[in-house]
C-alpha cells in the first residue's frame, strides 16, 4: 500500500485520479472492536480537512472519522449499511467509508507515508 497516506486520526487515504477514497486503518478498526454501525457523510457535501464527517460506532465506543482532506463527498460506501463488519474485516479495502473529490490533491502529498504512520502508532502503546 505505497500510494496509501494516513493521517494521525488514523485515516488511510488513497488518491485516484483526483477522487481519494477514505476508510479507516487496521490499528482503529483493532482499537474499535466488532463495528456494529456507521453514519456516513452526504454526497455532495463539502468538507473540510480535519472536519469531523462520518460516525462508526462500535460494541466498544462510538467515533468520529475526520476528513484527512477538503472536498467534496462523490461517493458513500452504501454497502457499510447493511454490513458494517466489513470495516473490521478489510478495512484498508472493502470497509472504504467515502471517496472525495480532493479541493488540493497537494493535502495528500502533507499525510504520513506508511511508514510513518506506523512509527507514529508504536508513539500511541
Amino acid at each position: 500500500m505505497s500510494d496509501t497516506k494516513f493521517s494521525k486520526d488514523h485515516e488511510w487515504v488513497r488518491l485516484e485520479g483526483g477522487i481519494a477514497t477514505v476508510g479507516i486503518t487496521d490499528h482503529a478498526q483493532n482499537a474499535l472492536g466488532d463495528v456494529v454501525f456507521v453514519d456516513l457523510p452526504e454526497v455532495g457535501r463539502e468538507v473540510a480537512a480535519g472536519e469531523s464527517i462520518a460516525v462508526v460506532e462500535s460494541v466498544k465506543a462510538a467515533s468520529d472519522v475526520y476528513a484527512p482532506i477538503a472536498g467534496k463527498i462523490v461517493e458513500v460506501n452504501s454497502g457499510l449499511s447493511d454490513n458494517p463488519g466489513t470495516i473490521n474485516t478489510a478495512p484498508t479495502t472493502d470497509g472504504w467509508f467515502f471517496k472525495i473529490e480532493a479541493a488540493d490533491v497537494g493535502e495528500i502529498a502533507a499525510l504520513m507515508d506508511e511508514a510513518a504512520y506506523a512509527a507514529y502508532v508504536d508513539t500511541l502503546a
